[in-house]
């Protein structure tokens, strides 16, 4: 005699159907291929949000390097230059400075000189 998921199966298996709720073909109604497309999904999901993190820091240095370079310096050269004047801006905060208030930016370039 095997044994059946019973109720728990059934609302297991209705869980998966509702997370892949938006994908195309037999993805969204067969349990097995629902199944499959979800632990992809939600692997790729873990993995982006890793992946994001890295994309965020790439944007955040090549803004910070297009200012630096309006205001005669580059981006090595400036984050060097902070370090030594003890300036503790992040590179979010700085790139976001550089790109709303360049005045400030060009303020904390003229600090590190």
């Amino acid at each position: 005699m095997r044994v059946k998921g019973g109720p728990q199966g059934h609302l297991r298996h209705k869980k998966v159907l509702k997370i892949t709720k938006g994908q195309r073909g037999s993805k969204h109604l067969l349990f097995k291929r629902a199944n499959e497309a979800m632990l992809k999904s939600l692997w790729y999901a873990t993995r982006d949000r890793r992946v994001r993190k890295r994309d965020l820091r790439k944007l955040w240095i090549a803004r910070i390097n297009a200012a630096a370079r309006l205001n005669g310096t580059t981006y090595s050269k400036l984050v060097s230059a902070m370090k030594k004047a003890n300036i503790e801006l992040n590179r979010k905060m700085l790139s976001d400075i550089a790109v709303r208030n360049p005045q400030a930016f060009a303020a904390v370039v003229a600090k590190t000189r």
